[in-house]
């Protein structure tokens, strides 16, 4: 086991910062604290600070400014994938979002609303969340999050907050349910508004709306959970030749 002191004084320095983030002391769009506060804080020198702030803005949970200091901008970082978190892009951008349950329902093995899931899922009793997604008010996206049941063993409605950091999804099965995933793949096609959609969007039965479709696996290959979003409008990436790869912590 590691002894505390045998961590350089940038990563302990860097591992507190990050709880604090995950515990939401620093909101996302917010700025840090400043160099020098953080340093007289931890009593090290401003050098010693700004590698462990570095080392957020290589993980993306912070970004640099010049002359305007840290900025927090996720809590949960974007990666290779979909798996990207929507909530964190709303706040960064000054909006609010928020959700609605609309329902939390266990399927056995092999019912028919599964039979569009991976075929490992099929054959599990699987857990299916959906939730409305909004903006500043606004219908943006119908969200159905699926896992195997015995991952979101005792699941409520309660586990599932419609405001503030808290309602993303991402952090719902990573922290409530200890979920790990290590890879993803995405589907986008377009498809047909059923009377449902079309009664939360506010749009005609059989107008065109954009479905995504991301599978997260964990180191075996199995499907650790799927999620199917809806949406109307358009969909946009940002690609970048290099991956980042978190690799400082044992």
């Amino acid at each position: 086991m590691t002894e505390l002191s045998d961590i350089p004084k940038y990563e302990q320095a860097y591992r507190v910062i990050l709880d604090r983030l995950k515990a939401g002391r620093y909101p996302i769009g917010g700025r840090m604290p400043t160099e020098g506060e953080l340093s007289e804080h931890f009593k090290v020198s401003r050098v010693t600070i700004r590698r462990a702030l570095d080392m957020l803005v290589q993980d993306g949970y912070v970004e640099s400014r010049q002359g305007s200091g840290y900025r927090v901008i996720t809590l949960s970082p974007a990666s290779d994938t979909c798996l990207t978190s929507f909530t964190d892009a709303m706040l960064r951008a000054g909006l609010e979002p928020t959700s609605q349950l609309l329902s939390l329902t266990t399927f056995k093995t092999g019912a028919p609303e599964l039979g569009h899931l991976p075929a490992d899922m099929q054959a599990r009793p699987i857990t299916r969340v959906n939730r409305l997604r909004l903006v500043d008010g606004n219908p943006r996206m119908l969200v159905m999050s699926h896992a195997p049941a015995e991952l979101l063993q005792g699941a409520t409605a309660a586990d599932f907050p419609e405001s503030g950091p808290a309602q993303s999804i991402l952090r719902i099965l990573a922290q409530r349910f200890k979920l790990e995933w290590s890879a993803a793949c995405e589907d986008i096609s377009p498809v047909v508004a059923d009377a449902e959609m079309a009664g939360l969007f506010g749009i005609e039965v059989g107008s065109p709306i954009l479905r995504q479709a991301c599978s997260a696996f964990d180191d075996d290959g199995r499907t650790v959970f799927h999620e199917d979003v809806f949406r109307t409008g358009t969909v946009s990436f940002t690609l970048s030749k290099q991956n980042r790869q978190p690799n400082h912590l044992p």
